[in-house]
């Protein structure tokens, strides 16, 4: 088994259940992450919400929440032919930093592509309160 880290999970949200999106970080550290975690944000959004926006706007929703824990920049991976979630990723400010090839643990051989934003930038906000691992993003179409 391997080591939890920190992380806050928050819902996508226009009325109804659109998605999720989480942030995970290692306290006190130089923005690393352990090798079996491949990024600090991941995100989804159900089929039938695709292409309105949804997931742009909850990762740049995120991003001050990365900077309150004291990180410089975020990175975000992804699969090569993974085009829409790239263009959310380039949409919302990251830029590509490497293509690498995907471990075993998440499809062994498959190519990637690691993003990063620069959040130097970006005012940090208040951390979520402790003990509620899920809260709603409330998103306007």
């Amino acid at each position: 088994m391997v080591p939890r880290i920190p992380s806050i999970r928050k819902w996508i949200w226009d009325g109804e259940f659109c998605g999720g999106i989480s942030f995970r970080w290692v306290a006190d550290s130089d923005e690393s992450l352990p090798p079996y975690v491949l990024g600090h944000i991941g995100y989804g959004v159900v089929e039938w919400k695709r292409r309105r926006g949804y997931a742009t706007r909850a990762l740049r929703m995120m991003l001050p929440e990365a900077r309150a824990r004291g990180l410089d920049y975020v990175e975000l991976t992804v699969n090569e032919e993974n085009i829409a979630s790239r263009k959310v990723m380039e949409a919302a400010g990251a830029e590509l930093y490497e293509r690498f090839t995907m471990p075993d643990h998440e499809g062994g051989g498959p190519q990637g592509r690691r993003y990063r934003i620069d959040l130097t930038a970006i005012e940090p906000v208040a951390s979520s309160p402790p003990g509620r691992p899920t809260t709603r993003a409330r998103l306007q179409p």
